[in-house]
């Protein structure tokens, strides 16, 4: 049947025989379709291209001529369309492989009006009954892909929710609810179990009453739920006669599954039917197994995150109670943790301290500039002084993996002690001065006033050289104590170059006595630093008198000044004995002398490096040594060039 709004169906006969095809477009006119008459199979195929045909009629000749072929292929791309043969001589092994090719029926001669209607109307309704079938299990397995889809894209949620919340809670009521609405229960709780009672309650619920929930307590033990705890295997159950599960609770059914967090039960996520008598399916388990798995990573979750929170204030509380500055920055210079001492001293201040870069906050600029130059100062400290008048010492490590830690330790007391015991020293000196000058006077008047025996000759060498060792610890400190008090501090622009040289011309009769040879490599066109000609002179000799009373005779000892990142580095390195690893801390402390030269006959006061400590830090330099025993010591100091 047709009707206005809706197309005529086609009906296309492939038949070379004139009569049979006028036959043919009356009848099936007559019944309301549209005919297409083609007289060959390459004719035919153009009414494959827009609007398929619903049913064809085909001459056994023409079908033959390729074997069939032609309807084998288009067959598999249309194997809902109906095909009628129409046969004149009815051989029978012809029709025999048309069936086998999927023909639907056939007609044969003589034509006749009912035989055409009713081999049109019989495969045209059996096509259409496959139509409607196919189109059945389609639409129902769409529907079953489409709830699977919902299925995932709700888990997908639960799990982007589980990842990104850390509000237990909210989480876990989000499960429920969604186990509650992907099963089609009525009712869904979860529950865990009390750590101090050993007792089952609902952490999140749907459908329930409040007052049942808040009060819901259950032993494990000989209960249903109990069983899911004991033994972790799923509880299903769906009998028609109703489950007593706790007083005045009946249900139709049921399925509990258990929390597992590492092989421990935690606790049970279920739903119910307390009305309706419905099955839960295979689908259901499996969804709630995922749920189940997610409520547990979300506990876990919550847990850790306590217990870090815990931690987290637990040191806090340290690294504010203790007296010290604490500061930790990451690879990026961003501030991971900081005191209030640490604030106080760095003059950082604000709220929302934690990840900015700790070179937006006017620090320091000392400190800024050991922080830009992190590397260089592992392991080393630095003098910091704070707007209360508070000297710290600031102590630099590195943090594998984490980044950077600067400690401030308060030395305010002991510069106070340091400061008391140079002006001691510096008196003492003062007043040593002269009594040393009167005795070196008097033996000189001794040998002038006459001849003196040889034990007496050698008293008044003893007594000589004892009174210039003395001299010389007095200069020493005496010069200690100008550069500490700021004395000699007229600076200006130096080629420390050319001082190099001088100092190396006039120790080298030195050198030529101790037979030593040097390595001079000076870059001549270095960068001017600003400095004290005074001090630094008196750093070269001091340090390269060092390494000729620390070394042995016929070995050398090597001079280089090198200019890197707009900054001076002057190396000196002997062959000598070397310090040991113990002493290398204290060697630039004042009086300090290495464990391997106590005893030896070698003259020393202990305080020439803490002379050449002195003179680097109040030109803002950095001095450290590496030495080996047996080896012999690498001295380096690095001067900021002058701009």
């Amino acid at each position: 049947m047709t009707t206005e709004n809706k197309p005529l169906q086609k009906i296309l006969v492939i038949n070379a025989e004139i009569q049979s095809n006028r036959l043919l477009d009356q009848i099936i006119q007559s019944m309301g379709f549209t005919v297409l008459v083609s007289e060959s199979i390459e004719n035919a195929q153009q009414y494959f291209t827009i609007n398929i045909p619903s049913l064809v009629i085909i001459n056994e000749n023409i079908a033959a001529q390729n074997n069939f072929n032609w309807i084998k292929s288009i067959r598999q791309k249309y194997p809902l369309l109906p095909f009628i043969l129409y046969t004149i001589n009815e051989n029978h092994q012809t029709l025999k492989q048309a069936l086998r090719l999927g023909i639907n029926d056939y007609l044969s001669t003589p034509l006749t009006r009912d035989d055409i209607q009713n081999s049109i109307q019989a495969n045209l309704s059996r096509s259409q009954t496959l139509r409607n079938h196919v189109l059945f299990e389609s639409r129902r397995a769409t529907q079953q892909l489409q709830a699977r889809v919902n299925d995932l894209e709700t888990l997908t949620d639960l799990a982007r929710m589980v990842t990104s919340s850390l509000d237990v809670d909210i989480v876990l009521r989000m499960i429920v609810e969604s186990a509650v609405e992907l099963t089609g229960a009525e009712e869904g709780s979860l529950m865990l179990i009390d750590e101090k009672t050993g007792e089952l309650y609902m952490r999140a619920s749907r459908n329930f009453n409040e007052d049942f929930v808040s009060t819901f307590r259950l032993p494990v033990n000989d209960s249903l739920i109990g069983s899911v705890v004991q033994n972790g295997k799923v509880v299903i159950f769906d009998d028609n006669t109703p489950q007593k599960i706790k007083t005045s609770y009946l249900v139709h059914s049921l399925v509990y599954i258990p929390l597992k967090l590492k092989e421990q039960i935690i606790g049970v996520l279920g739903v119910d039917n307390r009305n309706k008598r419905m099955v839960f399916s295979q689908r259901d388990i499996g969804l709630l197994t995922t749920m189940a798995e997610y409520a547990v990573i979300a506990i876990e979750n919550s847990r850790i995150f306590s217990e870090m929170v815990v931690e987290r204030k637990k040191l806090e509380t340290i690294i504010n109670q203790i007296e010290d500055g604490v500061l930790v920055l990451d690879n990026d210079f961003r501030i991971l943790i900081i005191n209030e001492i640490a604030k106080t001293v760095l003059r950082v201040s604000g709220e929302h301290l934690v990840g900015s870069p700790i070179q937006m906050y006017p620090i320091d600029t000392e400190l800024l500039e050991i922080i830009k130059k992190f590397e260089t100062y592992l392991g080393k400290s630095a003098e910091i002084n704070a707007d209360d008048e508070r000297i710290f010492s600031a102590h630099l490590s590195k943090i594998t993996n984490i980044g950077y830690a600067i400690t401030l330790h308060d030395i305010t007391s002991l510069k106070k002690l340091d400061r008391i015991k140079s002006d001691f020293v510096s008196t003492v000196s003062h007043d040593l001065r002269s009594p040393l000058t009167a005795i070196l006077g008097y033996v000189d008047l001794v040998e002038r006033a006459g001849p003196v025996q040889e034990l007496q000759k050698n008293f008044l060498d003893r007594i000589q050289f004892s009174v210039h060792n003395i001299t010389t610890l007095v200069d020493d400190l005496l010069n200690l104590g100008r550069i500490e008090a700021g004395f000699d501090t007229r600076k200006e622009p130096l080629d420390l170059s050319v001082f190099i040289h001088q100092a190396i011309d006039e120790l080298n009769p030195k050198f030529l006595q101790a037979n030593m040879r040097l390595k001079i490599n000076v870059l001549d066109s270095s960068g001017l630093i600003f400095a004290s000609p005074i001090q630094i002179r008196q750093l070269l000799n001091n340090l390269l008198t060092n390494a000729i009373k620390y070394s042995n005779p016929d070995t050398h000892i090597s001079i280089e000044l090198k200019e890197k990142e707009n900054q001076l580095i002057l190396q000196i390195a002997d062959q000598g004995f070397g310090i040991p690893a113990v002493d290398l801390p204290y060697i630039f402390d004042k009086f300090y002398r290495s464990g391997n030269v106590i005893g030896t006959e070698i003259p020393g006061s202990g305080l020439g490096l803490a002379i050449v400590k002195s003179i680097v830090e109040s030109h803002h330099g950095r001095i450290w040594v590496d030495s080996t025993i047996g080896q012999g010591s690498t001295f380096t100091i690095v001067f900021p060039i002058s701009e």
